[in-house]
């Protein structure tokens, strides 16, 4: 039975009334319900609307001011046409940096994966290739471009290797294909829409033991409002967002901080906000060594080649100015979520697994297996 047949109208129809509620201008346009909003999103993600309406949409949208009633609308109409996994780990962090990545001082949020998983958390990290309007660098570029990981990939073989070795990446290609069949309609708007807010909240893998955590940033104050209006209805028991360094989950290192904690059983309550600052979170030699390593990598390009290099001589014996900044990251997100008491015993922790160079050959090895390796 078709929607026309159901009594529903058809899907050129109800997106011509959206649009003529959110596109009329900046006195007349009106907002939508949350079940229009899901229903235009799924009608773009479904390919039931053509580019140029889904563009538009999402376009004007976007200047009119998305209401928390729409963008609770867009978080659900993604996540019902989301690829799901569950997993036999115990519990499980995702990592959910800036889809669109990063392109100034160079960031090694992908050599912290392995690092978290080492410190008892196992982690991955939910990236795509390089989208609008940054076109920066992300885990998945990473992966694909430095490493040579094939493209073609499944979800299912990703999880199998992130239960086998306790971390792991997925890319937006296996997680959403819907979402990712936007990339050109994107790549014309140019600039960011409710899908860069959301596609960061979305849970494509699960725990197996109810202990599922996200730690995610944003960049403009403000955002921090419908992510975590969207994490109350997602299925994380707890999420950590904050205004890391180019958007990302590195926390407290090139500024002060804000840090939003919400948990799963106090999601009717506003979000738990405490501030990190590099002067307060360490001693005075742990927080010259960051200052140091992170003054030095200001100086450099954002390259792939540069960020493998640093990214693996870190990993093999804690040298190198990537060493502090991943001891760092690893250190405050294992803090945040409650496995040590300070940010210094996190990244004291770090260091020292670090040193041992033991990261290095499980992420080889993880590597290896992505491209075929027996």
């Amino acid at each position: 039975m078709n929607e026309e047949s159901a009594g529903v109208p058809p899907a050129s129809g109800r997106m011509k009334t959206y649009l003529g509620k959110i596109a009329t201008g900046p006195e007349q346009s009106k907002d939508l319900t949350e079940s229009e909003a899901e229903d235009a999103l799924g009608l773009i993600l479904s390919g039931s609307v053509s580019p140029v309406r889904a563009g538009v949409f999402l376009i004007a949208s976007r200047m009119k001011r998305e209401t928390l009633a729409e963008n609770a609308g867009f978080w659900k109409a993604l996540d019902r046409t989301t690829y799901k996994r569950s997993t036999n780990l115990a519990e499980l962090l995702q990592v959910a940096d800036p889809f669109d990545g990063f392109d100034r001082v160079p960031y090694f949020g992908f050599y912290a994966i392995p690092v978290l998983a080492a410190m008892g958390l196992p982690s991955y990290g939910h990236s795509a290739r390089s989208l609008p309007p940054k076109f920066g660098i992300t885990f998945e570029d990473i992966l694909q471009l430095h490493y040579r990981v094939p493209a073609g990939m499944g979800l299912d073989a990703r999880v199998r290797l992130l239960e086998e070795f306790r971390f792991g990446y997925v890319d937006l290609c296996q997680s959403h294909p819907a979402l990712e069949g936007l990339r050109q309609l994107r790549t014309e708007i140019v600039k960011r829409t409710a899908l860069s807010t959301f596609e960061k909240m979305l849970q494509p893998v699960k725990s197996a033991g109810g202990a599922d955590y996200l730690a995610s940033g944003y960049f403009h104050k403000g955002y921090e409002i419908p992510m975590m209006a969207a994490a109350r209805l997602s299925g994380f028991d707890k999420t950590v967002l904050g205004n890391g360094m180019e958007g990302t989950t590195l926390f407290g290192v090139h500024k002060s901080a804000r840090i939003f904690i919400l948990e799963r059983e106090k999601r009717d309550q506003e979000p738990r906000e405490i501030r990190l600052a590099i002067e307060e979170m360490y001693s005075a030699g742990t927080a010259q060594k960051i200052h140091d390593a992170y003054a030095a990598l200001k100086k450099e390009t954002a390259r792939m080649d540069l960020l493998a290099e640093l990214g693996e001589t870190a990993l093999k014996s804690g040298g190198g100015p990537a060493a502090p900044l991943i001891a760092s990251q690893a250190g405050v997100l294992i803090h945040l979520l409650g496995r040590v008491a300070n940010p210094q015993a996190g990244y004291d922790a770090a260091e020292r697994l670090l040193a041992r160079g033991e990261c290095h050959g499980r992420l080889m090895r993880y590597l290896d297996l992505c491209s075929g390796g027996g």
